[in-house]
C-alpha cells in the first residue's frame, strides 16, 4: 500500500491526491516531516531543481526557433560534441543551484572538474552530481531529451572544503535521485529514498503537479531496450539473454529503443521493461556515465520496485574512482533483470 499524503493536516490517498492537484513545491514541503535527515536546505534544493527544469524546458520547446539548435564548435570532457543546448542546460543548472545556499559543490558531466560552490564548499550540506542534458545528440530530430541528477550529503564537515571523498561516494548513499523527462508533456520524476513520485508541468500556469503517485515498475516487462549495433561486440550472456527475448515471440516481447536513456528508463517504468547497455570489446568499461547516469536511474529503480547492475552485480555498492567513470548498465523490471542474471550464471558455468 503507497504511503499516504499530508496536506494540511489530513491523510489523503493515491486518487484524492491527484484530484487536489499537488504542486512540487507543496508536495515537498508535506512531505518532508516523514524524513528526519530533510532539512530547509534541501528543499531549497529540490525547488531551485524544479525552476531550473522550467527555463531549460522553455528553451527546449522553442529551441528550433531561438538558433539553439546544433552543435556548439565544443567538446565535453569525454571528447564528444556539445550541442548548444548542452551548454545551455548546464549553465542554468550551474546559475540556479549555486545561487541557492544548500550545495556545497556539484559535479557535472559537461565539466571535467567539480565545481565548488560559496567559500570553497564550506558551507552547503549537498553535494549534486547531474547530466545537464541527457540524449543531446538527439536534439536536431526532436525526440525526447531529459536531465539526470542525484544529491548526496557531504562527507567532509561543514567549515571545511570539499574533498574528492564527497563526490565519490556509492550510490547507496545518495539521498535523492531523479530526471526530468522533456517530451510531449515535460515531467519530474525523483526519490528521496521512500517511493518514487512524477509530477507533470502544467505550461498554462507553469507548475509542476503531481500526476504519478507511488510509480512502480511492473514485475514482468514486454520490452527489451538495447542499441542493436552493440550486441556482436557484447558479452556472451547479453548475446545469449536478447537471442532468449527473440525466441519468446508468444510472450509478446518486443524491441524498443530510442537511444535517449531518460526517455527508454521512463517507458520501461512506466509499462515493465528492461535497458541494456553493455560494455563491448571497444568501450570493455561500458559507456554510460556511473555518477551521472547508472546510480541516478538505479537509486530510482529500486524505490519503484525494480532492479539495477553492471556486470558483476548490484550496481549501487560500486565504489567509484574518478569523477567520470564508466559502467555498463542494466536496469528495470525484476523478472527481466533477473534473467539477465541467470545468463550471467550460466556464462560462468560454462567458462
Amino acid at each position: 500500500m503507497g504511503m499516504p499524503y499530508i496536506r494540511f493536516g489530513f491523510e489523503m490517498n493515491k486518487t484524492e491526491a491527484m484530484s487536489k492537484a499537488i504542486t512540487l513545491q507543496e508536495f515537498i514541503m508535506d512531505t518532508q516531516a516523514e524524513f528526519p535527515f530533510v532539512s530547509g536546505q534541501l528543499t531549497r534544493l529540490l525547488t531551485d531543481i524544479g525552476v531550473a527544469a522550467k527555463i531549460v524546458n522553455h528553451q527546449v520547446n522553442r529551441a528550433g526557433l531561438a538558433g539553439i539548435l546544433g552543435e556548439s564548435g565544443s567538446q565535453n570532457t569525454h571528447n564528444e560534441s556539445q550541442q548548444k543546448l548542452d551548454v545551455f542546460a548546464d549553465r542554468t543548472f550551474m546559475r540556479i543551484l549555486t545561487a541557492g545556499k544548500s550545495v556545497a559543490g556539484i559535479g557535472s558531466e559537461e565539466q571535467e572538474n567539480y565545481i565548488l560552490c560559496g567559500d570553497q564548499g564550506r558551507s552547503g550540506k549537498y553535494v549534486v552530481m547531474i547530466d545537464p542534458l541527457d540524449g543531446s545528440s538527439n536534439i536536431d530530430v526532436n525526440v525526447s531529451i531529459g536531465t539526470i541528477f542525484s544529491i548526496y550529503r557531504r562527507v567532509t564537515p561543514l567549515g571545511e572544503p570539499l574533498s574528492d571523498q564527497d563526490f565519490l561516494q556509492v550510490g547507496t548513499e545518495q539521498v535523492v535521485a531523479g530526471y526530468i523527462l522533456y517530451g510531449s508533456s515535460t515531467m519530474l520524476v525523483y526519490t528521496t529514498g521512500s517511493g518514487v513520485n512524477g509530477f507533470t508541468l502544467d505550461p498554462a500556469v507553469g507548475e509542476f503537479f503531481l500526476s504519478h503517485p507511488d510509480m512502480t515498475f511492473p514485475e514482468s516487462g514486454t520490452v527489451y531496450s538495447i542499441n542493436d549495433a552493440l550486441l556482436d561486440a557484447a558479452p556472451q550472456a547479453i548475446k545469449q539473454f536478447i537471442a532468449g527475448c527473440r525466441e519468446t515471440k508468444g510472450l509478446g516481447l518486443k524491441g524498443r529503443y530510442i537511444g535517449s536513456l531518460v526517455t527508454d528508463f521512463h517507458r520501461n517504468l512506466i509499462k515493465g521493461g528492461i535497458y541494456l547497455y553493455p560494455s563491448t570489446t571497444r568501450h570493455p568499461e561500458g559507456k554510460l556515465r556511473l555518477m551521472y547516469e547508472c546510480n541516478p536511474l538505479a537509486f530510482i529503480a529500486l524505490q519503484a520496485g525494480g532492479l539495477a547492475e553492471d556486470n558483476t552485480g548490484e550496481i549501487l555498492t560500486r565504489q567509484p574512482s574518478h569523477l567520470h567513470e564508466r559502467s555498463p548498465f542494466y536496469v528495470g523490471s525484476v523478472n527481466m533483470i533477473q534473467g539477465l542474471r541467470s545468463c550471467w550464471i550460466s556464462k560462468e558455468k560454462t567458462s
